[in-house]
């Protein structure tokens, strides 16, 4: 066995995001998904709670406190964009949002 061979993971590949800003469609339960390549090299597969930075139709939207929803066997995660959030812009299900930035929160 090569190198290569032993990096391979389970599953299919998914979505080969490597950096951000990141363009995606929020999900019909008003969720966002973060490609597990994404999270690998943001270092954030450890994270619970993160402050997330969005654009929508060129507004940046800061959202402090997102829960990181993980699966079993995975690294991907998917969050859910608070309903003020979606109110307050008009964030709908089918919409195309741009994740600018991600940080751990941290309560201070």
């Amino acid at each position: 066995m090569d190198g290569q061979e032993l990096r391979q993971r389970r599953g299919a590949p998914g979505y080969r995001v490597t950096k951000l800003p990141y363009r995606v469609r929020v999900y019909l339960n008003n969720q966002v998904l973060i490609p597990a390549s994404l999270v690998r090299v943001l270092g954030i597969s450890g994270l619970k709670y993160a402050v997330i930075t969005i654009s929508y139709n060129g507004i940046p939207i800061t959202i402090k406190g997102v829960k990181l929803l993980r699966t079993k066997h995975t690294d991907s995660r998917q969050f859910t964009i608070p309903r003020d959030v979606r109110e307050a812009y008009g964030i709908r299900p089918g919409d195309e949002v741009e994740i600018i930035d991600i940080k751990p929160f941290r309560l201070s």
